[in-house]
């Protein structure tokens, strides 16, 4: 069974700290280039970063300097390293899979930073 299921989310202070994690399943995980998207409420679905199979990496200007992005392979899962944080960064936050024709998401995680 294709999955991503994301972790991690939660509540945290203004200049905190998350880490979110994606753990692939029933995909070939090396081939996929992988990204994180975030959606804020009454807003549009947005790039956050996204790192390629072959470990490229790129980052929204909003978030550079702030969060890291990175993948093993071994264990098929992605990773998103967040310091920081600031209330704008509230949002869900996705993971996308994607590599050919398929075009993966998973369930969301909620991100909220507030004091």
């Amino acid at each position: 069974q294709v999955q991503l299921v994301e972790s991690g989310g939660g509540l945290v202070q203004p200049g905190g700290s998350l880490r979110l994690s994606c753990a692939a399943s029933g995909i070939f995980f090396i081939n996929y280039n992988m990204a994180w998207y975030r959606q804020a409420p009454g807003k549009q679905r947005e790039l956050v970063a996204g790192i390629s199979s072959g470990g490229s990496t790129d980052y929204s200007d909003s978030v550079k300097g702030r969060f890291t992005i990175s993948r093993d392979n071994a264990e098929e899962t992605l990773y998103l390293r967040m310091n920081s944080l600031k209330p704008e960064d509230t949002a869900v936050y996705y993971c996308n899979a994607r590599f050919k024709i398929r075009d993966l998401w998973g369930q969301g995680t909620q991100v909220t930073v507030s004091s």
